[in-house]
């Protein structure tokens, strides 16, 4: 390993070298940014994953903050509602996500019932107090972002202050982003494993530099970590330079992610524990505290 990085010379060869050492895993609180509790796993009667269940994933993962999002809300909405959650210390940030069923994935971008549901869901809120952003939703085809509805979303998001929750390439981003009354410079989009089809570092560093306030979530990220178990110099390098500007999460899409739940978390604890500090602590907590207004546990 040190070798390899001898061989990339300047600021990645340290970065890359300051990552070969084995460090303890990252002990603190972890805020999961992007959790689903789809109907497939508990639909309030039945199915594998009831809340006692998620819950205690959850608390034996040392996940003190969620951004739940579900198909279709309800799982969300009890999420937000659970006295055990709350018991727990676990702090639910609610989002609207726009599916009711699974056709609506492909069509929600041009539905004008998928607007006016979000409007109806924004006005009712949630036990746990308004819901604090819009998504998760896919574009299969980024041209599909200049969408009516989607469009109208945008807009929607940015004079309301809710945060964005996208699963979309990098040109997606640009549109999206050209849609909203600031042209990108207000709006708070949290990029989905930060670009399906991986979109290369150097296109994820310019984004970030273009929009203020973009921010890349890291489940499902082609090329993050290498075989050490820790970050991928160039992902180490992209983290330095923006430290606030990256969160976790599970992307509990399918039951098999609830079943490796902790599995999942571990690995973040692994390659956060090879980050300075303070970097660990933004990325596994405080970064996403900070986006949502959630109190840091013990501060």
């Amino acid at each position: 390993m040190a070798r390899r990085c001898a061989l990339l010379g300047g600021l990645l060869a340290a970065v890359c070298l300051a990552g070969t050492a084995h460090a303890a895993d990252y002990a603190g609180p972890l805020f999961d940014a992007h959790l689903h509790y789809n109907e497939e796993a508990w639909n309030g009667q039945n199915g594998p994953h009831p809340p006692a269940d998620v819950i205690a994933r959850m608390k034996a993962s040392g996940v003190r903050a969620i951004v739940a999002n579900s198909r279709p809300n309800t799982g969300s909405l009890a999420l937000a509602a659970s006295k055990e959650v709350r018991d727990a210390g676990i702090a639910v940030v609610p989002f609207v996500r726009l599916y009711r069923n699974r056709d609506d994935y492909s069509n929600w971008f041009r539905d004008e019932s998928i607007y006016e549901m979000v409007q109806a869901e924004l006005a009712k809120g949630t036990a746990s107090g308004p819901y604090k952003g819009i998504g998760e939703f896919h574009l299969y085809d980024s041209a599909n972002a200049d969408g009516p509805v989607a469009k109208k979303l945008m807009v929607l998001a940015e004079q309301r202050d809710l945060v964005v929750l996208a699963h979309v390439d990098d040109v997606a981003i640009d549109l999206l982003m050209a849609n909203t009354p600031s042209k990108g410079q207000k709006l708070r989009l949290v990029w989905a494993h930060t670009g399906i089809g991986g979109a290369p570092v150097e296109r994820v560093d310019a984004l970030m530099a273009r929009y203020p306030g973009l921010v890349g979530e890291l489940s499902y990220r082609p090329g993050l970590v290498c075989d050490n178990e820790q970050l991928c110099p160039a992902w180490r390098a992209l983290l330095l330079k923006y430290p606030t500007r990256f969160v976790i999460g599970s992307d509990t899409w399918v039951n098999q992610r609830w079943q490796h739940y902790e599995g999942l978390m571990k690995g973040y604890r692994s390659w956060l524990g090879g980050l300075p500090p303070a970097l660990a602590q933004g990325v596994a907590f405080g970064n996403g505290a900070a986006l949502f207004g959630v109190p840091v546990p013990g501060k």
